[in-house]
């Protein structure tokens, strides 16, 4: 028997006709793809994010959000001091004010001193949030850009508490409206979206 006897049941199979990536035939797995014939071409490897380019270093912009978090975050470490020294001389305050001695008053300035702590508790918490965005600018992912723009925003409302100091309260208002815009630029979008191995 001979492997040339096309009667041969031992033999080659006859060879079938290649398919090629023309008009009507679907793109093979692991054939490169070819324009105009088959199903659309995925986007080049090299450039994510629909043709935009992966940054290799911050950009400007960003880095002025994260220095502008950083001012934020220096503000409410300057109004938990105010307020601290505000509690510090609230018992001599009363007593100079003749408070002392009535029941009910001392109760209402009790809850006065209440309200005063629970203020410079919460710039606390604000001051150590903003320094936790600030030292996550270098690595984080989106969720930081969020957040800074979230923890601008609740800055905005903090700076309504903060007018009486010297105008903090308005240099939190610019500050924080401005990192919500460098945020929200494209050149932020894209740092924070680049890989990280």
């Amino acid at each position: 028997m001979s492997f040339g006897d096309p009667n041969n049941p031992y033999g080659q199979p006859p060879q079938q006709p290649p398919a090629g990536p023309g008009y009507g035939y679907p793109q093979q797995p692991g054939q490169p793809a070819q324009p105009g014939y088959g199903y659309p071409s995925a986007p080049p490897v090299g450039q994510p994010y629909g043709g935009g380019h992966v940054p290799a270093q911050m950009p400007g912009i960003t880095r002025a959000a994260q220095i502008l978090v950083g001012v934020i975050a220096l503000a409410h470490v300057i109004i938990a001091a105010v307020y601290g020294v505000a509690l510090a001389k609230w018992d001599e305050s009363m007593r100079e004010a003749g408070i002392t001695g009535d029941a009910e008053v001392e109760r209402y300035a009790d809850l006065g001193k209440g309200v005063i702590v629970f203020f410079a508790g919460l710039a606390a918490v604000f001051a150590i949030l903003g320094l936790v965005l600030l030292l996550q600018y270098a690595k984080g992912g989106p969720s930081v850009r969020v957040c800074s723009i979230v923890y601008a925003s609740f800055a905005i409302v903090s700076g309504l508490f903060a007018l009486a100091i010297y105008l903090l309260g308005l240099v939190l208002w610019v500050v924080s409206i401005l990192v919500i815009v460098f945020c929200a630029k494209r050149a932020s979008a894209e740092w924070f979206r680049r890989p990280r191995y």
